[in-house]
């Protein structure tokens, strides 16, 4: 969207007017709640100005929701869920090097920036958001371990970016694997995240090329009557345990200390990130022909409720030493929910932030659909690793699933006012 203008021109109202305008009256205004909805319903309307009425209606707080660009960490990790997002991975182009990587980065920035700020893009904007928020926008930059040969900054590669070992379920295609750069695109809205991609695959000019893209989806948040965890497509609950900014070892667990004891050279990394990134097919029509039954013990948790089976809610912990009257564990011992559980792996946790995804109907009428599973931790040999390599050794939902491409990406903290992602490893 560049602003109501083009559509009308006795209009002179901007996307930046707007949220200024809708900030302005404080928390509340943000979530346009109260005075905050009626603020910019008379923003977008003229109401007061003189000007045609009736041009366009008030932004819902799904539509004017705006996550700030600039910070201590990158945006995109953190935030709620989004209904809709696009993955995509890059590779420099042919004789690109560092100085082409650090121009693309900058003009990468300044179009999130925009974006995100529900301004239109610097150049050429296509119009395809015209009208609409910024919807909760989320723009996430990666750098994958080939990045740093390309740039000449092997000495600046942490080693937490060694590539992820080999498992035995994997089935990867390397077509859709790994790249130089990775993007993560995220909005409440189709045609805002788009008009993200569409926006960020142009600024790659001739620096680089797209080597892989994945779309994917979540519930819209109003869709239940109150907030709850994402289900799957398999009907699943999905996330439960996922540590929480509350806890006191959150940042520990997922941002790399800002000053640890690495060298000097991998002080860019601090306040940054490791996302994993893996398209994880389900086996939809197989898991669909088990009983509600079997499919609650290949879980370790209901269905209905996402509770763990020995009892509660889908917070309480799980009595993984409960026995059932035949003697063995109420939740198998080969569940997911008992074998992914961080005490059952060291304490190895990660946060999980995945989108579902369909990308339509085989040959064989089976539903090409699962998720694209997105995970953060400051270091993925003791978040991802661990845990992958126990649910590779006897995961009962193993069966159901077929882990089809793979990526590890380092993402650097979020930028400073005047600085562009990435920038103190390019420049520093």
């Amino acid at each position: 969207m560049t602003s109501v203008t083009e559509s009308n021109p006795d209009i002179e109202i901007s996307r930046r007017r707007l949220l200024g305008t809708v900030s302005a009256a404080g928390a509340v205004g943000i979530a346009l709640g109260g005075t905050g909805g009626a603020l910019a319903h008379s923003a977008l309307t003229g109401s007061g100005s003189g000007s045609a009425s009736g041009a366009a209606g008030s932004l819902t707080s799904l539509g004017a929701t705006r996550v700030a660009f600039h910070g201590d960490h990158q945006a995109g990790i953190t935030n709620p869920l989004q209904a809709k997002g696009h993955l995509v991975a890059f590779d420099l182009a042919a004789g690109a090097g560092r100085t082409e990587a650090a121009a693309l980065l900058r003009r990468w920035s300044e179009t999130a920036r925009r974006l995100m700020a529900g301004e239109p893009a610097a150049t050429a904007d296509s119009g395809i958001a015209l009208d609409a928020g910024p919807s909760s926008l989320t723009v996430t930059f990666g750098f994958g371990h080939s990045f740093f040969e390309r740039t000449g900054l092997t000495a600046r590669r942490p080693a937490a970016l060694d590539p992820l070992p080999a498992f035995s379920s994997d089935r990867l295609d390397d077509r859709r694997s790994h790249g130089d750069l990775w993007v993560q695109i995220g909005a409440n809205d189709g045609l805002v995240a788009f008009h993200a991609l569409r926006a960020l695959q142009k600024d790659a000019g001739e620096a680089a090329r797209i080597r892989w893209q994945m779309n994917g989806f979540n519930r819209s948040p109003g869709a239940t009557g109150t907030p709850m965890t994402a289900r799957n497509l398999m009907g699943q609950i999905d996330g439960t345990g996922n540590p929480k900014p509350s806890e006191p070892d959150f940042d520990k667990r997922i941002f790399v200390p800002a000053a640890g004891p690495g060298p000097a050279e991998h002080a860019w990394m601090g306040g940054g990130s490791y996302a994993v990134v893996r398209r994880i097919r389900m086996l939809l029509d197989d898991w669909d022909k088990q009983s509600l039954a079997q499919q609650e013990q290949v879980i370790g948790r209901t269905k209905a409720t996402g509770a763990p089976l020995t009892g509660g809610g889908e917070n309480t912990e799980m009595a993984l030493d409960k026995l059932g009257a035949d003697g063995t564990p109420v939740i198998p011992s080969n569940a997911h929910a008992r074998i992914s559980a961080p005490e059952q792996n060291g304490g190895a946790a990660m946060l999980r932030r995945p989108f579902s995804f369909h990308d339509g109907i085989g040959a064989d009428g089976a539903p090409d659909a699962g998720l694209l599973f997105i995970c953060w931790q400051a270091d993925p040999l003791r978040g991802f690793v661990p845990v992958q390599r126990k649910l590779d050794r006897g995961d009962a939902l193993s069966e159901f699933i077929r882990h089809e491409s793979s990526g590890l990406y380092a993402v650097p903290p979020g930028p400073r006012s005047d600085e562009y992602v990435g920038q103190r490893l390019l420049e520093g």
